[in-house]
């Protein structure tokens, strides 16, 4: 009878232990996916890395968000600036058919500040994605006040063209961290087709541009339109302000006198005087 007692015990104290061991077991197991469940939502949060265009072409992660390649500042400034001067007449050829045939270009119509609404190139419309949101309405704005009616002519003989001739983008100057200024001397140069006369307006100004955030890649279902605009945000670049460069104190302090003389007239409000 005792030893029929200390065997039950024994079994006993076998499946207690057990129970004890598997518990623990389940614990264990619970604790890791919750921790598991943690790092990937932290994965989900998790920004994408930037990466900065070097020279060769290539990208390199960086480590510093901020941090961009001078060069890709430059080659956004230059790329920006003459799509948005790009008055041709005609949309931007998409397939091998409009290279040869391109579509004409019936502009997008913009509210100006006098209250009216006028037209811009399609051209202007799609990179003024790559300024700020703050700047871009007013620029716009400034844009469709001074984009002649003919650029949209379908009349060979008041039809009219305009293109930007950049002659040279300085260096990027840094401001603060993420912030840079540059200096661009360029041509506005307009054409009348009929009349084959062609009007050259200096157009050389400072442009203070800044590192954003990344932006979601768009769906397959999304339109072309919201395509092109992704292509314009991946340099991860946007500009903020445009202001008139002086060629004299901006970038040659040579002569202080000229220097006064020619930054009391840099901060006009009409970005093409």
């Amino acid at each position: 009878m005792v030893r029929l007692l200390e065997k039950r015990k024994r079994t006993a104290s076998v499946l207690t232990l057990f129970a004890i061991a598997t518990f623990s077991l389940h614990i264990l197991v619970l604790l890791i996916f919750i921790f598991q469940g943690v790092r990937i939502r932290q994965l989900s949060l998790r920004k994408p890395p930037n990466f900065v265009q070097m020279l060769d072409g290539k990208s390199l992660a960086a480590t510093n968000d901020l941090a961009r390649e001078p060069e890709a500042i430059r080659q956004f400034v230059s790329k920006t600036m003459t799509s948005m001067f790009n008055w041709s007449g005609t949309l931007p050829a998409r397939t091998i058919e409009e290279v040869s045939n391109p579509k004409p270009d019936l502009g997008i119509l913009i509210r100006t500040s006098q209250g009216g609404s006028q037209r811009v190139s399609t051209s202007s419309w799609l990179a003024s994605f790559a300024l700020s949101e703050d700047f871009r309405k007013g620029f716009l704005g400034q844009i469709a006040e001074i984009t002649p009616p003919e650029v949209f002519s379908s009349n060979p003989s008041q039809a009219m063209s305009l293109q930007l001739n950049i002659k040279r983008v300085y260096p990027p100057q840094e401001i603060t961290p993420g912030k840079w200024r540059v200096g661009m001397v360029a041509d506005l140069i307009q054409k009348k087709r009929a009349e084959n006369r062609t009007v050259i307006t200096p157009f050389n100004k400072d442009l203070l541009v800044r590192a954003i955030d990344y932006f979601a890649n768009p769906q397959t279902s999304n339109t072309d339109i919201q395509k092109a605009i992704y292509s314009i945000r991946t340099d991860k670049l946007e500009i903020y302000e445009i202001r008139n460069l002086c060629l004299i104190d901006e970038y040659n302090n040579a002569n202080p006198d000229n220097s006064k003389q020619c930054g009391s007239r840099k901060n006009s409000d009409n970005f093409l005087r």
